[in-house]
């Protein structure tokens, strides 16, 4: 008992140690497009020779899905798309760029997996007299297949590692093979729904629905980021496999036991390798939590199924008096760690208290919470007549509230399932930023140069993004010697406070900023270019 009470309190010790881990500035997953160069919509000397996009995290590029289209709809890019990080560049054609308006087409896949697609319009000298117009993409094309092979996956987990545990921890010898045979229908299950979700990856990276996919979208796949993890966990699989029967028939000794408890902590860690934790804040706090997240809920359900279905029908009361009690401990070991790493990673993903009520994400980790503790009401209630000794006399009750607790964690996956397919609660104002276009993207012009901004999602009390591009007046790209950049609020008394800026490249200048108050805020660009070239620009944005 008393080891039983120090796994769960270092348990909740993980999730109070990651909540003031998290900063406050949101990191994304889910990325999303924030600036460009040019500017969306904006109107230029002359056509530049790279078109410049920055997302809110890594992405990668589609092959054959990055385009840039000119006045007459042909396509100007000059080989393939080149990304660093966040920030993807586009080569234009030097010669033989019309002026007017040109489309810019995109589709990528960010950190975490997930695809990100979407265009803009800019224009060199004037906007043509009938300009292309962006057009809305399906970013998700795959529709309920990833949701769904997500869900198979899980219930595979659940199916494999309980089962398992439970049979090389020598419960009866009569329902070895049974616990045997749900083992391998488990790992069956993480194939098939590791399967399915390779299937899905390949729709969303080239954008069409899973019934138009060729064998060359298919293979595509291996070429991603998520790819060798899809590919390493059905290799993993098969090795459990092979490993399974006797560990789980009691008669493997402690290395195959050891080689199979590793390959099995290999196979969770793919889980976190392909999802939110990879692009979080802290990755490496994330991957942990997520794996103990999945490891306690497989532990837990898994036990479960194999005590509902295999060990309580037709047990002698005095077998259930020795398994119920080991049962039990376990039971509370791995409910304490599910507990506590979910805790750890709703603090990492929400990122602020108001994001737990105020976005999709947060109101699904609500309803899975609310489930949760309603299931855990009556595993706290099994827990009492386990210690009490009644369990043993009453396995009926004890199977139907084990019943109950399987029925309701059933959804409890299923709202997982689409948790992890949805933007973390931290990237909610990005993502709506992109939704709606907010922001404020405008071009001042000096005597020596021009210059581009843009702002999102220009909102006071959250982290704002600022890009700023100098060009030269024809048009090029002008190296900047030095940015200083204020703000200030006139009305509200508030005066000039510079702001730090980055220069991720020679004529960009990027920076997050904080408005404290609504209002119409100046904000002040001074450019030097060279050791006596400087001027000044001034615009104004409304913070409503």
């Amino acid at each position: 008992m008393r080891t039983t009470r120090s796994a769960v309190l270092l348990g909740f010790l993980l999730a109070l140690l990651s909540v003031p881990l998290t900063p406050a500035t949101p990191a994304a997953a889910h990325a999303a497009l924030v600036a460009t160069s040019p500017v969306r919509d904006a109107v230029i000397g002359t056509p530049p020779g790279e078109v410049v996009l920055v997302f809110s995290e890594s992405v990668s590029p589609v092959v054959g899905r990055v385009q840039v289209l000119g006045p007459d709809g042909r396509r100007v890019t000059a080989g393939e798309p080149v990304a660093d990080g966040a920030t993807l560049r586009i080569p234009v054609r030097v010669s033989n760029r019309p002026l007017g308006t040109y489309l810019v087409s995109y589709r990528v896949i960010s950190a975490d997996s997930h695809p990100v697609a979407g265009s803009f319009a800019y224009s060199a000298g004037a906007p043509s007299a009938t300009p292309p117009e962006p057009v809305s993409v399906d970013e998700r094309p795959s529709g309920g297949w990833t949701p769904a092979a997500r869900y198979v996956g899980y219930l595979g987990l659940v199916l494999a590692v309980g089962p398992t545990l439970l049979g090389a921890a020598r419960w009866p010898r009569r329902r070895r093979r049974a616990v045997t045979t749900t083992g391998y229908v488990g790992l069956a299950l993480v194939a098939v729904g590791t399967a399915g979700t390779w299937v899905a990856q390949a729709a969303d990276m080239v954008g069409v629905p899973v019934g138009g996919l060729t064998r060359g979208d298919l293979t595509a796949v291996a070429g991603s980021d998520v790819g060798p993890v899809l590919g390493a966990r059905l290799a993993l699989a098969g090795i459990a496999a092979g490993l399974l029967s006797a560990v789980a028939g009691g008669r493997a000794g402690r290395g195959r036991r050891t080689a199979l408890a590793v390959v099995g902590l290999a196979g969770l860690v793919t889980w976190p390798l392909a999802g939110h934790p990879v692009a979080s804040p802290l990755p490496p706090v994330s991957i942990l939590a997520d794996l103990v997240h999945l490891a306690g809920m497989s532990v837990w359900l898994g036990g479960l199924v194999t005590l509902a279905v295999f060990v309580l029908p037709g047990t002698h009361r005095r077998v259930l008096g020795r398994i119920l009690p080991a049962w039990s401990r376990w039971a509370t070991v791995a409910v304490g760690w599910l507990v506590a790493s979910g805790v750890g990673q709703a603090a990492i993903e929400l990122g602020r208290p108001g994001a737990l009520v105020g976005t999709t994400y947060g109101r699904l980790l609500c309803a899975k919470a609310a489930l949760l503790a309603a299931v855990l009401g009556v595993a706290a209630w099994q827990r009492r007549m386990v210690r009490d000794g009644r369990a043993a006399d009453r396995p009926g009750r004890v199977a139907r509230a084990a019943g109950v607790e399987l029925a309701a964690t059933a959804v409890v996956l299923a709202l997982t399932a689409v948790l992890v397919q949805t933007p973390p609660g931290r990237t909610a104002d990005t993502q709506a930023a992109r939704a709606t276009r907010e922001g404020v993207a405008q071009t001042l012009t000096s005597a020596g140069y021009t210059l581009q901004f843009d702002i999102y999602p220009v909102r006071v009390g959250v982290p704002n993004s600022l890009h700023a591009y100098v060009y030269t007046p024809q048009g090029q790209p002008l190296p900047v010697a030095q940015w200083t950049v204020s703000l200030a609020l006139p009305a509200a008394g508030i005066e000039p406070m510079t702001v730090p800026v980055e220069s991720p490249e020679p004529h960009h200048g990027s920076a997050e900023i904080s408005l404290p108050a609504r209002g119409d805020w100046t904000i002040r660009f001074t450019v030097r270019t060279s050791d006596i070239d400087q001027a000044t620009v001034t615009a104004t944005v409304p913070v409503g």
